[in-house]
C-alpha cells in the first residue's frame, strides 16, 4: 500500500472509520473525554496535531491539544481531521 506507514512489522494504526494515521497527522477528538491529572477535559471536536506513534501498539497514539501537552490517547476515540 502506498502512502502507509508501518511503525512495526504489520501494525498500522487505524482511526474510528479505518483511516491509516500515520506520525504528523492531525485527528479529532469524536467523544467528550476526561483527562487524568487534568482540571480541563477534551471535549468533542478538539483538534490534536501532529501526532506520533506508539511503536509496536496500534491503539495508542502520542500527541498534544492546545491546553494539554503529552497526551496519550486510544485511537478508538479519534477521527482522522
Amino acid at each position: 500500500m502506498e502512502g502507509v506507514r508501518v511503525v512495526d512489522a504489520g501494525v498500522v494504526v487505524r482511526d474510528i472509520n479505518g483511516n491509516v494515521l500515520n506520525s504528523g497527522d492531525t485527528v479529532m477528538v469524536v467523544k467528550y473525554l476526561k483527562v487524568k491529572d487534568s482540571s480541563t477535559p477534551l471535549k468533542q471536536g478538539t483538534a490534536i496535531r501532529n501526532i506520533r506513534l506508539v511503536e509496536g501498539d496500534d491503539e495508542h497514539i502520542e500527541g498534544s491539544s492546545d491546553k494539554i501537552k503529552g497526551l496519550v490517547l486510544k485511537v478508538c476515540f479519534l477521527r482522522k481531521a
